[in-house]
This record gives structure tokens, sequence and C-alpha cells, in this order.
């Protein structure tokens, strides 16, 4: 979990993060070997694999804690996100991404903050839970040419 910056309560458990009244939102925390080369390809990976265009949410889950969200290390990366988002609208506008759900990308573009790993319950949801839910999916797979 990362905190967005309005006074998270420190260390909340699983039921707490539930409520959305924590600050926290759920993130996947990627540590990168060469962030110079990487860091674009996973930016576009993210746009790809779940819908921007939907705040405070992923389909059936919603709250503060399912807001979309790019956590930066730095200013660089800062640059990299908001130019590929940029991208990603234009996409958008020109009707050459339609897989959302929405018509405007929402992901906020932040600095990086203390990660706090989610607690045991939470993690693993998957395999602890069959039958649960998860709307993250390949929306398409290529990055269209920009007009």
């Amino acid at each position: 979990m990362s905190a967005v910056p309005d006074n998270p309560i420190p260390n909340p458990d699983y039921r707490q993060v539930c409520s959305g009244r924590t600050g926290y939102v759920e993130v996947l925390f990627v540590e990168l070997n060469d962030p110079a080369t990487t860091f674009e390809p996973l930016v576009r990976f993210f746009f790809q694999f779940h819908d921007p265009t939907t705040k405070d949410r992923q389909g059936n889950d919603t709250g503060t804690q399912y807001a979309s969200a790019i956590f930066c290390s730095d200013d660089e990366q800062k640059k990299i996100a908001t130019k590929v988002k940029g991208e990603l609208q234009q996409l958008i506008d020109q009707g050459k991404v339609k897989q959302y759900t929405g018509k405007t990308v929402e992901t906020a573009i932040l600095s990086s903050n203390p990660f706090v790993e989610a607690h045991a319950e939470h993690q693993e949801y998957l395999a602890k839970n069959p039958l649960g839910y998860c709307n993250h999916a390949i929306r398409f797979k290529t990055w269209p040419e920009l007009n």
C-alpha cells in the first residue's frame, strides 16, 4: 500500500483499508533494475491492464483505496508518467483506445512515499480466495500510434 498525501492513519489493517478512509491506495511495489529503460514501458503496461478512467474504482471495487495512481521516485519518472498519461488521453480522444469505461484518464501522478506492505490477510488474495474477483486484464496488446 502507498499513502496519498492526506495524513493517512499509520499501519492500517486490512479492514481499515477496505473502509476507504485510511488514505492508502492498494498498489504493487515494483523495484526497477534500470529505471532509465524500463519505467516508460512499465507505465504503458500499467495503462494497458487496468481501467484508468474510473475515479476511485476498478471494476466492481469502489473506494479511494482503488484509485488509479502512479507513485514516482523522481522528477524524471513524473515527467514520463505524465507524458504517457497524456498520450493515452489523446488515444482515447482519437478513438484508438475504446476499452475503458470512461473517456478521461483519472490516474494521479504522485511522488513516492513510504510503501507499507499489506498485512498477511491481504497478501495473495486470489490464491486464498479462488472464487474471488479480479478486474485486471490486458485491454489492448500494443500501444497505438498517435496521429
